[in-house]
């Protein structure tokens, strides 16, 4: 497997594109969600429709491009894809209830329960600062759930749980690194999300209009966008760089929200998505430098 070249302008820029395309699918599950394009799909529905036509785009790129494949972990593979499928699913369903701020800001939190989840399954050992990282965007999560009997938002607890598939998600993510290649990864985790999310769908599922059809395939063809423009990001810079970019995804998703919906984040949601980013930005920082001292002691 090659090492991309690394360019952290490039990196930075293909982030940022990932964060259109990221945002991007929130709003076009809003979409099929709500009563905007007709009779709205459950979300296991538009996470079915996601997977399929994304498996599509990989598979497309996976016979031009002809990279070779290696024996696959499917028990990582199996387990990524679950917890990941749970997570889109849930995400979709919060985002047609409460504001894409808001929903978007919560499943920022993944990071936090990966980092909470790798203690007792990774055997990590977790620092101050890292606790007072996961604390901070915590306290965000609990501003934007708004906890109170007037204001409590019970469709963002979908995002939490999100939030907290998706850091399950990233623990079979680490134990993948390096054994496939991107691709490889991409294709196979959209291939058994096919299988999973067409035999969870069939009791839901019902004929989409026109215009639903075509918001199913944008959405699978933009989280295929959105999974390769990251990867090669990734690939391009440390980490610890481009982490702060993919924060844009937050930017773009209110846009969004403002744009179509004419949904304005008020004080609250403003307020609570700062406070999680803070956290998030304090733990991306602390693992730079975490992994800047094992690069030395190396």
């Amino acid at each position: 497997m090659t090492t991309a070249r690394q360019n952290p302008p490039l990196a930075a820029t293909l982030i940022l594109m990932a964060t259109v395309f990221i945002a991007g699918t929130t709003l076009l599950a809003k979409l099929l969600g709500t009563e905007t394009l007709g009779q709205p799909l459950h979300p296991l529905q538009v996470s079915h429709g996601r997977f399929v036509f994304a498996f599509v785009a990989i598979s497309t790129a996976v016979g031009v491009l002809r990279p070779k494949f290696v024996k696959p972990s499917l028990g990582l593979h199996l387990g990524r894809t679950l917890f990941g499928w749970g997570g889109v699913t849930l995400m979709f369903a919060s985002v047609a209830f409460i504001p894409l701020s808001d929903a978007t800001a919560i499943t920022f939190l993944n990071p936090v329960f990966g980092m909470l989840l790798a203690i007792p399954l990774l055997g990590e050992r977790v620092g101050a600062w890292r606790w007072a990282a996961a604390g901070i965007a915590l306290v965000g999560a609990m501003v934007l759930l708004r906890p109170t009997p007037e204001s409590f938002q019970p469709a963002a607890m979908l995002a939490l749980g999100a939030a907290a598939l998706m850091g399950m998600e990233l623990i079979f993510i680490k134990k993948l690194a390096g054994r496939e290649g991107p691709l490889q990864v991409l294709w196979t985790n959209n291939a058994l999300g096919v299988l999973l999310a067409s035999a969870a769908v069939l009791p839901v599922w019902h004929m989409p209009s026109l215009a639903q059809w075509g918001a199913l395939a944008a959405l699978g063809a933009m989280m295929a966008c959105a999974q390769s423009f990251f990867i090669n990001g990734m690939a391009r810079a440390d980490a610890s760089f481009v982490a702060p970019f993919t924060y844009a995804t937050l930017v773009f998703a209110a846009l969004y929200d403002m744009a179509v919906f004419a949904q304005i984040p008020n004080a609250v949601s403003i307020l609570g998505a700062s406070i999680i980013l803070s956290g998030a930005a304090l733990l991306a920082w602390r693992e730079s430098v975490q992994r800047q001292r094992a690069r030395t002691s190396a």
